[in-house]
């Protein structure tokens, strides 16, 4: 079912733990986006993960990906108990948080539900178009990381 629940999150982030430690397999992240990433942090810009997976899933995964561990590349991490992904008042509580107007900060995500939730909150969005994902109207769109404009550029 695709479940987003909380508790069910936190059990997968449980359940992966050994297979990440033990190297069974690694996180996937696309080369672009650790590029970017990379020369994000260098610039001083704070990055954020916001996913429907645990916090301890998402830095198992960043922690171990096929480039190593990234987890230095980010400012903080947040999940579900933030809210859903396809609620504004998710996204708003987060800019509380991390202390930043919602004119300064960009969301990207590859679903059009969730865009629209973080543009309701005052984000800038982006959606992100890998292979198979079909473009949705009102965001800004990038096949690549290297072609995102970043807010105020």
């Amino acid at each position: 079912e695709d479940s987003k629940a909380t508790p069910l999150k936190a059990l997968q982030g449980m359940v992966w733990e050994a297979g990440y430690r033990q190297g069974d397999f690694t996180g996937h992240v696309y080369a672009d986006a650790v590029e970017v990433l990379r020369a994000w942090h260098a610039r001083r810009i704070r990055l954020y993960v916001f996913s429907s997976g645990s916090i301890a899933a998402q830095q198992l995964l960043f922690g171990h990906s096929d480039f190593g561990d990234l987890r230095s590349l980010f400012s903080g991490y947040f999940d579900t108990n933030m809210g859903p992904k396809r609620e504004a008042a998710s996204y708003q509580a987060i800019l509380g948080v991390i202390g930043m107007p919602g004119k300064e900060v960009l969301f990207l995500s590859d679903l059009g539900p969730e865009l629209d939730a973080a543009r309701a909150a005052g984000l800038y969005t982006t959606q992100l178009l890998r292979p198979g994902t079909e473009p949705v109207p009102h965001h800004p769109h990038a096949a690549t990381f290297h072609d995102i404009v970043l807010p105020g550029n």
